[in-house]
């Protein structure tokens, strides 16, 4: 059966927040764009997501005209805990930056945006199967699949973006000696539940212990997020309600009495911990974005601010190499991204260092962490560096 082809100007593969904002971007640039995913709307919409959103990725969805519902429905926070030796010291983003984030979960982000890309007539494509991209290096690469309903498509563009992934097939489709990958696995995971429960605490706490690391997020007033350092090879049916608990209060107890507010578990999974950095980021006229990039650790909350921060950067670059008809524009692209990519990377890491529980660690480790954590709560100093790098208002500028 011949293939049913479709040329447009931007081919992208992934319809996650990247892909589809990179989509809504390019639109209201007049550059037109056709975005592929093998997952259908409603199993991305299912997939329970957390999300914290830096103050210029909100500015993104609202000012670009995407949804101000974030506004109306997400939590600003002004603030995180650092928690200690059973106490907590607050950090004030804004007494000392004057930022703040946002709780609104990636799925509400991915909805809005979904929503905006079908309010304006874009080209979404979800449910595919098979898909493979082609001819990178032609003047038209290529992204072949299966539609929904199993017919052959093709759809051919002068730029296509790989946005599908730290498992989609995007990044491996660049030959090895292209890509260099920095990768660091890390010796735990997070064990994350979500509680039928009204919220232990205003704002997220960050909690280190001698039993690990657990952080205490919030959801909405009915539902929470929590989550306790665990073995990356863990399995959660083998923790009763009980036992999850049990271990939580343990790791947040202290002498100032604060404790967590109990409820029905309704889901567990353990979440492991993979830092990555693919760059270049460009290979012949395939572009990388978001996870297909880069992930990092969940501590500092960058993933999707990553990837938000990517599409407007490449939104840029390619309105620049269409309205020049020179694709050169895309090689800045991916210097001015790694720029971020990397100090999320190095306060991602830093942050989960300071707080976790280091395999084999010794006492002197141990003392080392909380003589760190003293000295960020205790130093306005310290506490500015967390609230900008947190808030994303300490990011490099993207030129």
């Amino acid at each position: 059966m011949p293939r049913d082809l479709t040329r447009t100007t931007v081919g992208i593969v992934g319809a996650g927040p990247a892909g589809l904002m990179l989509s809504h971007l390019l639109a209201r640039a007049g550059i037109e764009s056709v975005v592929v995913d093998h997952r259908t709307r409603a199993q991305i919409e299912g997939t329970s997501r957390a999300g914290i959103l830096e103050a210029d990725s909100v500015r993104l969805l609202t000012d670009t005209g995407v949804s101000d519902r974030v506004l109306r429905e997400g939590e600003r926070h002004d603030g995180i805990e650092l928690r200690f030796e059973g106490m907590g010291h607050r950090i004030d983003f804004q007494g000392l930056v004057g930022e703040s984030v946002w709780l609104y979960p990636q799925t509400d982000v991915f909805t809005d945006l979904a929503d905006a890309r079908a309010r304006d007539g874009a080209d979404l494509r979800f449910g595919i199967t098979g898909t493979r991209v082609v001819d990178l290096t032609a003047e038209h690469p290529g992204i072949l699949f299966d539609d929904a309903v199993g017919r052959p498509c093709e759809v051919r563009c002068d730029i296509l973006v790989g946005a599908d992934g730290a498992h989609g097939v995007c990044r491996t489709a660049a030959p090895e000696a292209a890509r260099t990958h920095y990768f660091r696995a890390h010796p735990f995971a997070w064990f994350g539940i979500l509680v039928e429960a009204p919220p232990s605490a205003a704002e997220l706490v960050y909690t280190h212990s001698e039993r690990g690391f657990a952080l205490i997020s919030r959801r909405t007033d009915t539902v929470q997020r929590m989550y306790f350092q665990c073995g990356p090879d863990e399995d959660p049916a083998d923790w009763s309600e009980d036992r999850i608990w049990t271990e939580l209060q343990a790791r947040v107890a202290g002498p100032d009495g604060f404790s967590l507010k109990e409820g029905p578990v309704t889901d567990r999974s353990v979440l492991r911990f993979r830092s990555l950095v693919c760059d270049p980021m460009r290979y012949g006229n395939m572009l990388l974005a978001g996870d297909a990039a880069h992930t990092v650790p969940p501590t500092g909350a960058k993933g999707l601010n990553l990837a938000l921060a990517d599409v407007r950067v490449l939104a840029e670059a390619v309105e620049s190499a269409v309205r020049t008809a020179d694709r050169a524009a895309l090689d800045t692209y991916g210097p001015r991204a790694l720029r971020r990519v990397w100090r999320a990377q190095h306060f991602s890491h830093w942050m989960t260092s300071m707080l976790h529980g280091l395999p084999d660690a010794t006492d002197f480790d141990t003392r080392r962490q909380l003589a760190e954590l003293a000295a960020v709560t205790g130093s306005a100093a310290g506490s500015t560096y967390l609230a900008e790098a947190y808030t994303g208002c300490g990011a490099l500028p993207s030129r």
